[in-house]
Formats: structure tokens, C-alpha cells, sequence
């Protein structure tokens, strides 16, 4: 794919306002943002990312969560982990803050049709899966079997609590949650997320495998996922790596011959399997 040139590509911040803004855990937020002035936002595709930029802070790029079906706003799932995010968590309803994209390759919703699903996230990883897994949802025919496994680090971790116990109660998929460590209160499993995958139940020849979280993780995802028979061409990995400009300009999140920001962040696992296995790239 070529580099764009900056005639292709709209590198200019568009003015937002935090319309609502929901607690998850102790340390991450989602904002739901609109456009100032109103409108409907541009179309996204599940697994893209926006680049959001309070003003007076930097910018980062952090992943849509909310549904690509629902074109009023954007809503994207925020942790404190530096000076960037701790600033995007504080922002209040009606502060105004710059968004530009949507950016990058999503979940290949096209190609999963007729397939089993197997989706797995590790801590803040269920976001960028969020709109892809409510898509999925809403044209549940399309597909076959879907199993989804989110782990985290304790319960207080988790995200989107009160949608989860209403993905627990269908009938027409399987989730299941696991944590590293817990107390008494928790009736959970705890345990690696790639504990869980030995239990999952899917036809392995016709069965694609999402996941999103840390890397470590998402490569004992894949080998696990082979290790039952699946294709590593049917494994598609998200890569949250530091993206600075998000059109494949600088190279801050290149890994191997790959822009993260451009060729993904959703990449398959091919793709990725040499890189993965080489120290510090």
C-alpha cells in the first residue's frame, strides 16, 4: 500500500465536545463526542481509531468503542496511563477537545460471514472489539458459532459491566470472563484468557479468531488457536502500538514492514507471526 502524500490525507483536528461521560473502573472512562455545531460524525469501521487531542496535552490514538451503526456520535474508551489519557479521563461533559479519522484496517466483518467466531481481548482490549462484537450481534444470522473470552487483571478491571451481563444472558453466544487474581466475592474463573480457549467450542477449518490486548497475550492467543486446528490465515490480531501521526508518516509504530497505523491496527496473524517472535521489535 502506498504512503499517502499529505494532499490525500486531512491531518487537521476537528472540534468535539464530550456529550457524556461514563466511569468503567477507577482509571477508564468512556466519552461519547459529537461534533461542535452538531451533524452526524463520518462512518467508521469496527477496529479503526480516531486521534483525539486535548488541547494543551499532545495526542493520542485511541480506538472507537461505541457502535458504527449509530451515527450521532463517537465513543471512545479511555485509560489514565500517561499525560495524554490522564487528561482525556478528566474531561468533563461539554469540554471541547480535537478528533481526527477515523483511521487504519478493521476487523474483517466481510469475510467472517458464515464462520464460527472465537474472540478473545485482554484488559483494555474488549473496546476495540466492542463495535465489531455489536455488529455482530445485530445480524447474529450471518454467523456461526460465536465464543468470546475477556480477561482481565481483577474484577474491578472490567469494562463495560452492565453490557456484559447482558451478552451472559443470550442464548446465542457464549462468554465467558476470566481475571488474574480475585477475592471470595468472585464467582468468576480465574486464570489466562488462553486457559479458556482449550473449552471453546468452534469448528476449527471454518472458525476466524479476533484478538486485542496486550501482545504477549495475543501470541499465546494465536498459538493456542492453531494448536486446535485453526488456519493462522483465519487469526486476526489488533496492534495498539504508539502512533504519533496516524497516516504513516513517522514511523513511530512501524513493526517489521508494517505501519500499524495504516495496515491495521487489525493485522493477520502471518503478518505478524516473524516480528512477534523477535525481541524488542
Amino acid at each position: 500500500m502506498a504512503i499517502p502524500s499529505r494532499d490525500d490525507v486531512s491531518i487537521v483536528p476537528r472540534p468535539f465536545v464530550v456529550r457524556d461521560r461514563v466511569v468503567e473502573t477507577g482509571d477508564t472512562v468512556s466519552l461519547d463526542l459529537v461534533p461542535v455545531g452538531g451533524g452526524p460524525v463520518p462512518e467508521f469501521a469496527p477496529g479503526q481509531f480516531n486521534m483525539l487531542s486535548p488541547f494543551g496535552a499532545g495526542e493520542v490514538a485511541i480506538s472507537i468503542s461505541g457502535s458504527d451503526e449509530e451515527r450521532g456520535s463517537w465513543t471512545h474508551t479511555v485509560r489514565s496511563a500517561g499525560k495524554v489519557t490522564d487528561r482525556l479521563t478528566r474531561l468533563p461533559p461539554g469540554a471541547t477537545l480535537g478528533v481526527r479519522g477515523p483511521y487504519g484496517v478493521g476487523w474483517p466483518l466481510a469475510s467472517a460471514r458464515d464462520h464460527d467466531l472465537l474472540i478473545v481481548a485482554g484488559g483494555l482490549g474488549l473496546p476495540p472489539l466492542r463495535p465489531a462484537i455489536r455488529r455482530i450481534l445485530a445480524h447474529r444470522t450471518e454467523y456461526g458459532r460465536v465464543e468470546i473470552v475477556y480477561g482481565a487483571r481483577t474484577p474491578s478491571d472490567l469494562v463495560f459491566s452492565s453490557e456484559i451481563q447482558r451478552w451472559r444472558l443470550r442464548d446465542d453466544l457464549r462468554f465467558q470472563t476470566t481475571v488474574d487474581a480475585a477475592g471470595r466475592d468472585w464467582y468468576g474463573d480465574v486464570g489466562l484468557v488462553t486457559a479458556r480457549i482449550p473449552d471453546a467450542r468452534f469448528d476449527p477449518a471454518r472458525t476466524q479468531v479476533w484478538a486485542c490486548g496486550p501482545e504477549i497475550m495475543m501470541k499465546a492467543v494465536a498459538q493456542a488457536a492453531i494448536a486446535r486446528g485453526v488456519p493462522p490465515a483465519a487469526i486476526y490480531l489488533s496492534m495498539e502500538r504508539n502512533m504519533k501521526c496516524a497516516v504513516g508518516w513517522c514511523g513511530h509504530c512501524q513493526f517489521g514492514p508494517e505501519f500499524v497505523c495504516r495496515d491495521g491496527p487489525v493485522l493477520p496473524y502471518p503478518a505478524l507471526a516473524p516480528w512477534l517472535a523477535v525481541r524488542e521489535v
